[in-house]
């Protein structure tokens, strides 16, 4: 059993989701969250509670493997840059813990997990319930954070069947 965090990052909201994949690629729902950064004062600040939070979160679920949504290129330069920060700001806190990272296009995550990669966040909000047996409705960031986490457990399944890491099957270096 393998456990994978999800991460969609945002620099006021980051959705975490935490799923564990079996050799088979049968994904079961383990936690899910929104990392609220709102509450600091300044960016620097925010930065640090998405740390900090990520660094609990790891620290009480012990997750294997990360899976992080890629940046896509806002219509407002700010928010892109602040996103791309959050986004760093992510990836270096699973890092320092020696976690693999693995980065999925929108995209690709909605194709995965809808079946359409221009499926609306509703869609992707009811397969993400539908494939984890989630009674609960997900707010987006959640439902976010957890399909691409599903991302990656069925990029890994596939990656295993035909013996090749998960960069190697989905064409990453």
């Amino acid at each position: 059993m393998t456990r994978i965090l999800g991460i969609d990052p945002g620099s006021q909201r980051t959705g975490v989701g935490i799923i564990d994949v079996d050799a088979t690629g049968r994904v079961s729902y383990v936690h899910h969250q929104p990392l609220v950064l709102l509450g600091a004062d300044d960016f620097p600040q925010r930065m640090k509670l998405l740390v900090l939070g990520l660094a609990d979160l790891c620290r009480e679920y012990e997750p294997q493997e990360v899976a992080i949504e890629r940046v896509f290129m806002a219509r407002n330069p700010d928010s892109a840059l602040k996103l791309g920060q959050a986004r760093g700001a992510a990836i270096s806190a699973v890092v320092l813990r020696d976690l693999p990272v693995h980065e999925y296009a929108a995209s690709e995550i909605k194709l995965a997990v809808v079946g359409r990669g221009g499926a609306e966040k509703q869609q992707v909000q009811h397969m993400v319930g539908l494939m984890l047996n989630l009674k609960i409705k997900l707010q987006a960031d959640a439902a976010d954070a957890l399909a691409v986490a599903i991302t990656h457990a069925h990029v890994r399944a596939t990656a295993n069947r035909l013996g090749l890491s998960a960069r190697q099957a989905w064409g990453r270096k």
